[in-house]
Parts: structure tokens; C-alpha cells; sequence
């Protein structure tokens, strides 16, 4: 690997002219008020995995338009008050695979709510959840980036983020969890997905978004041929006449967007040589971002970021925000 993007100094100033639709802020109301009509409906089933110091339970609820949505809750066994909860989403082509993948959060005294990414779960790591708008009826290997892509409503991110808007309020509805201390976190795609929830919902108190996937989207395909953004620029190859059409749909997705409309308090993270969500576009989301923020920066490398030196740096920070 080597430095391929901006110079660093240009990184830290690169704010590239946005472009958004006039409905971006009525799309996204009336897409999350649709979904809002279907009862919640959470259910935390309490399960055993052998783990002696936190409780663990296997969580379904309504996601978008109601359709059910697996993921885990784990939570220390020992608590004397409500505690802050951590809600996490998942890299591209990831499920939330078993609870012993995910014992961190726990581990340092908070609860920790994970989201399987509907029709995931078949890359890396075992999902639970189908999209429920494909024929399908179970989890697939990618790609995903392409899927409804000429039109935001039928556009598969629609479905995503909606689901996990949905998923804090399935946190704030476990009696255990302060519902005023919630934060969003993820790399790669659950970097993308959190930055968007961080701009949807009003509960999100902290934003933790490593590495950034599902930014900047025109200058991704652009710049780098790596998948999952390969996916969109192959897809443009054949489809030569849908190029802005693409671009239309992918600017109700795009985290430049929601960071200029989040304004909690947030830590990025991003590795110079990133060749899978290059720098420059997760600076653009950075730098757009509307709230109180930071950002680690490894120059040497690539999309695995700060890996445990940037945990450390995530432990710090939701202590300093949550106490």
C-alpha cells in the first residue's frame, strides 16, 4: 500500500461542493414516519452462551415497515443502575454471528446493542436476517450496493437505515438502559449507517464512526476500483445511460449529507492508505459534520484504521461523553 489520495493538509480542508436533493429532508421524514406506524414490538429473549459476566439476549423488532429485525443485546450481569447502551452496525457482508464476538462494550460496564444488516450475513461473519423485499427468504453473499438503485424508495440503504433508526429505539426500550445515553458506532458500513442514524434520530447522544464506508460516492467509484464501490462502478459500466441516475438515488445515501446534519458530539477514524473508503471521502464527511468532533488519523494504514490502539481511543471517549 501507498498514499494514493490528497496530501494530508489538503485532507483536513476538503469540503467538495455538496450536492443533495431539495426533498433529501421530506424523503427521509416521511420514510421513517412510514415505518414509525408499525408497532416497535421488542422482544429480548434471554438466552444462555456460556458467559458468566453479562446477560445476553437475542433481540427481534420492527425495522422498516415493520418487517423483523434479529440482533443481540448484551448487557454486565451486575448492575445497580440504568446504564448507557452502545448500539452497534456491522461491516459489509457481516451478521451478528454470536454473542461472544462481541464482548467489549459489556466488559467495560455498558450495554451493548448489536443490529444484524438485513440480507447480510454471508461474507465474514453468520446473519439472521432476510430483506424481506427480495424474493429471498435468507441471508446472501454480496453485493448489495446496486440493489434498487434507480430509485431512493426502492433503494436497498433505505431499508438499512431505517432499520437502524429503529434499533435505538429498541435500546431506549430495555428498562436497564438509559435512554438519554445512547451512542451509534461501526466501521466501514457501520461507520456509514451510524453517521446517518446520527443525523435521524434525535436520541443518538455520541457518534463513534470508524473508517467510513457509504460517503462521498462520486469521487469513491472514481477513485478507487476496490469493492463494495466496485459494485456501483461496474454496475455504471454496463448501464451507461442510468450514470446520473445512480448519483441521484446514492445522494439520499451519502454520509456527507447526514453529517451536515448531525450535531452530537462524534470521533472518526481514518487510515491514509485506505483504498476500500478512500481518505478523501471520509474528510468530506468529517469535515462537513455539524457537531463537536475529532478524528485519529493512521498514515500507514489501510482500511483496518486504528484496529486496537483506535478501541482504546473509543474507550476514552464515550467515558469522557457518558461518564
Amino acid at each position: 500500500m501507498a498514499y494514493f489520495d490528497m496530501p494530508l493538509e489538503k485532507l483536513q480542508t476538503y469540503m467538495p461542493e455538496r450536492y443533495e436533493e431539495s426533498d433529501f429532508d421530506s424523503f427521509w421524514k416521511e420514510t421513517i414516519a412510514e415505518s414509525e406506524q408499525y408497532p416497535l414490538n421488542p422482544i429480548f429473549e434471554k438466552v444462555d452462551y456460556y458467559l458468566e459476566t453479562v446477560e445476553t439476549f437475542d433481540v427481534t423488532f420492527s425495522g422498516y415497515k415493520g418487517q423483523r429485525i434479529k440482533g443481540w443485546l448484551i448487557i454486565p450481569k451486575v448492575r445497580t443502575k440504568k446504564l448507557p447502551c452502545i448500539v452497534e452496525f456491522i461491516g459489509y457482508g457481516g451478521g451478528r454471528s454470536f454473542p461472544h464476538d462481541w464482548l467489549l462494550w459489556s466488559s467495560a460496564g455498558y450495554a451493548h446493542l448489536i443490529m444484524d444488516t438485513r440480507g447480510q450475513g454471508s461474507s465474514w461473519t453468520p446473519g439472521a436476517t432476510p430483506d424481506y423485499e427480495e424474493d429471498n427468504s435468507n441471508p446472501q453473499y454480496p453485493g448489495f450496493m446496486t440493489r434498487g438503485i434507480l430509485n431512493p424508495k426502492t433503494y436497498y440503504y433505505r431499508r438499512v437505515f431505517t432499520d437502524a433508526v429503529r434499533a435505538v429505539e429498541t435500546a431506549c426500550a430495555f428498562p436497564d438502559i438509559d435512554s438519554e445515553k445512547i451512542a451509534v458506532c461501526g466501521g466501514s458500513q457501520g461507520g456509514g449507517i451510524s453517521l446517518a442514524v446520527s443525523a435521524l434520530s434525535s436520541k443518538v447522544k455520541a457518534l463513534m464512526s470508524d473508517v467510513p464506508f457509504l460517503c462521498h460516492y462520486r469521487r469513491a467509484v472514481q477513485l478507487t476500483d476496490e469493492m463494495p464501490y466496485g459494485e456501483i462502478s461496474r454496475y455504471c459500466k454496463i448501464h451507461r445511460d442510468k450514470i446520473e441516475t445512480v448519483f441521484k438515488t446514492l445522494s439520499y445515501f451519502d454520509g456527507v449529507n447526514f453529517a451536515v446534519r448531525a450535531k452530537c458530539p462524534a470521533i472518526f477514524s481514518v487510515g491514509l492508505m485506505d483504498m476500500i473508503c478512500p481518505p478523501s471521502t471520509v474528510f468530506a464527511a468529517y469535515n462537513y459534520y455539524g457537531g463537536e468532533k475529532e478524528i485519529r488519523i493512521y498514515p500507514y494504514n489501510g482500511h483496518e484504521g486504528g484496529g486496537t490502539f483506535h478501541t482504546l481511543e473509543k474507550l476514552k471517549f464515550i467515558k469522557r461523553i457518558f461518564g
